[in-house]
């Protein structure tokens, strides 16, 4: 049986205007990511979508073109646990970094033979008898030139947060989480060990050193330490013990950097977006002022 209405068939098919058939014509779509992320913007400044929106819809656009190597932690920077350590050395690297997964190694570093989830360390509390293997979960080893987005998928798939990354020779070159990957999307991701850019504060640790916000003022770093620091460069004037650390070394922190000021030593241990987020702060014996 025929279409009674093939007039409005065709409309159906195509309900552009002359007008908009030709604006298409004379500028045609996006030939490319810088093109769209063009296009995005534009997109913002004609309040089309706000700015988060246009961030998050740029980071998935970017991301496509990334892999594990280009926002990896660093082999030199990893946080990797030795089978053989003794538990109290276990649940101190547990609370020092804060970590909730750690890779563990046997012998040698390279030799990673599982992961090691924070909470099943409470199993061992409650049952010394267990063997830590007996708590290892398999390791994931992804090459570098794994894209994101197949990764992200992975991630999702297996539900597994966490995967070293292997270089082209075989040997590791890093590890990388879910939330290194969704914060190419979303930008940085807080958690419970984080505080607010206005709420540094001071933590005391095990072994009586403490876990210091690169965020805290440094009215606050002086009072709760003693020491004076507000002399230590006449020409600058810092609010926060990260800007000051970071005037002091003449470079921004890397993760394990190590400097000594006013009789303490600031260790250098988390750090995000080319700012300290963690410092692990301890008193020196000796008058050294700088490191």
């Amino acid at each position: 049986m025929s279409d009674p209405h093939p007039a409005r068939h065709a409309e159906r098919e195509d309900k552009r205007t002359f007008l908009q058939k030709l604006a298409e014509f004379i500028h045609p779509g996006p030939d490319s990511a810088e093109e769209l992320i063009e296009t995005l913007v534009e997109a913002e400044d004609n309040h089309v979508i706000n700015a988060e929106s246009r961030a998050m819809l740029e980071g998935v656009i970017r991301m496509a073109s990334m892999t594990a190597g280009d926002v990896m932690v660093a082999a030199p920077r990893m946080d990797l646990i030795d089978i053989a350590s003794p538990y109290e050395a276990l649940l101190h690297l547990v609370i020092e970094t804060a970590h909730s997964r750690f890779p563990v190694f046997e012998g040698d570093k390279e030799n990673i033979i599982g992961i090691l989830m924070a909470k099943d360390l409470l199993k061992l509390q409650r049952a010394p008898e267990l063997n830590i293997r007996a708590l290892l979960r398999p390791a994931v080893f992804v090459p570098e030139t794994k894209g994101l987005n197949d990764l992200l998928r992975d991630f999702r798939g297996n539900r597994n947060h966490l995967a070293i990354v292997i270089d082209e020779f075989g040997r590791t070159a890093g590890l990388i989480t879910i939330e290194d990957v969704l914060e190419q999307i979303v930008g940085e991701i807080e958690d419970e060990f984080d505080v607010a850019e206005d709420e540094g504060d001071i933590f005391s640790l095990p072994d009586r050193s403490f876990r210091v916000s690169g965020d805290t003022a440094i009215e606050r770093i002086e009072e709760a330490f003693g020491v004076k620091l507000d002399g230590i460069d006449p020409d600058e004037s810092f609010d926060t013990i990260g800007g000051l650390i970071a005037h002091e070394m003449g470079h921004v922190p890397k993760r394990g950097e190590q400097h000594v000021l006013a009789g303490l030593s600031f260790v250098v241990q988390h750090t995000r977006g080319g700012a300290v987020r963690w410092f692990k702060v301890s008193p020196v014996a000796g008058p050294a002022r700088s490191g």
